[in-house]
């Protein structure tokens, strides 16, 4: 604004050339009252012209001082030049100031679309990945039994379940012996979610023994084993009768991915359900013993078709939501080094004025399909990957 100045108050132009026409065009729509210059306005006759500190101390009082409301940079633009105010770079400066404000950056809104691309999960044979969760607490039944631990297939989505008082990695560790490598063999991968039992040296040696690759998803993104808390919601909604009800139910139920039963990926026969004793079925019907050992060897010998069968279904499945769900998707990418807040984990102390957002942290590594290692300021790891879902660029 100086040269404007310098313009009006003797005629002179410092510069040379296109510059100094360029000035001589502008310096018409301003004036000078004193020793203060304005700008003639379409909205008023004379707006006021502010420089380096007197801009700083206008956008800082409209947006965070008596009467500011931590508005966004468009309504604080509209704010300032409707109190009478401009400088050349007004816009781009209130929204890089909003883009700025540690407290507008701690109670923003998380992200609307999605932030990364959906990345499906498969198993390449049967019992090979699993997916461990637990639910409860449970209102107190018999036995003290409050919490129930969850496992379930990839491949065939065949699902086992224990009920228990309380967790613990040896009960944990007992679990995954007794429901899983006893019955269907030593899985090559358990997927984990974040509990301390789960994560606790007994189960780590546990694995490590077996050689079973322990895989933790990030922090406060259950769709990292997604299949797992499908079969959870399942079992939730059913479980007003009998676990061992809900559980037959899903065993014998098609699987919308696979289109087949879990019990037939498992075991390569159909199962007999109550309807077909109670209404006899055709199969019921004609029945027989004598040629029932032959045909059930059958279908042992085409199991294996019956389950590639699937598996290509499934993938097939998987690939059309993913195109669906990435159309959606606004990338964000996070770079070693950068500043980041990570979304506040729900806690039963936290309120509708708790900030959405804490830190900042440091990005320390990319682990990759959207998950981040991060790091305190002063240098200290935080303890698991967190999804780039709950992540945001922190600007300072």
């Amino acid at each position: 604004m100086t040269p404007i100045i310098q313009y009006l108050e003797d005629g002179r132009v410092l510069e040379n050339g296109q510059e100094a026409r360029k000035i001589t065009k502008e310096a018409t729509r301003y004036t000078l009252v004193g020793q203060q210059l304005y700008r003639r306005g379409f909205a008023f006759p004379l707006i006021r012209c502010l420089e380096g500190d007197e801009a700083e101390y206008v956008m800082r009082e409209v947006h965070e001082g008596i009467c500011g409301t931590h508005i966004g940079g468009r309504a604080l633009t509209s704010k300032i030049a409707r109190a009478g105010y401009y400088w050349p770079t007004l816009r781009s400066d209130c929204i890089n100031y909003v883009k700025k404000c540690d407290r507008c950056q701690r109670f923003a809104e998380g992200h609307k679309a999605p932030p990364e691309r959906l990345h499906s999960v498969a198993s390449p044979w049967p019992f090979c990945k699993w997916g461990i969760d637990i639910l409860g607490p449970f209102p107190m039944e018999p036995g003290q039994i409050k919490f129930l631990i969850l496992a379930m297939d990839y491949f065939t989505k065949w699902v086992e379940t224990e009920s228990v008082a309380t967790i613990s990695a040896e009960r944990v560790k007992r679990f995954l012996w007794k429901k899983i490598a006893c019955r269907f063999g030593i899985p090559t991968e358990i997927v984990f979610d974040n509990g301390t039992q789960f994560a606790f040296h007994v189960t780590a040696e546990f694995c490590e023994g077996l050689r079973i690759k322990q895989i933790f998803t990030s922090v406060e993104h259950p769709q990292s084993k997604d299949q797992a808390e499908a079969a959870n919601k399942v079992i939730l909604k059913g479980l007003q009768k009998r676990l061992e009800e809900v559980l037959w139910s899903y065993h014998t139920t098609p699987h919308s991915t696979t289109n087949e039963i879990p019990f037939r990926l498992t075991f390569g026969t159909e199962a007999v359900i109550p309807v077909e004793i109670g209404e006899p079925s055709a199969r019921t019907t004609l029945f027989e013993q004598s040629k029932n050992e032959d045909e059930l060897r059958a279908n042992l010998d085409l199991l294996q078709e019956l389950r590639e069968t699937a598996h290509i279904r499934e993938y097939a499945v998987k690939a059309r939501v993913a195109r669906s769900y990435n159309r959606r998707v606004v990338l964000h990418n996070f770079r070693p080094q950068d500043l980041v807040l990570r979304k506040v984990i729900q806690k039963a102390e936290n309120n509708k004025l708790t900030p959405s957002w804490e830190g900042p942290f440091r990005v320390k590594e990319e682990v990759g399909r959207g998950a981040y290692r991060l790091e305190s300021l002063g240098g200290k790891k935080v303890p698991r990957t967190w999804n780039v879902a709950s992540l945001r660029m922190y600007y300072s």
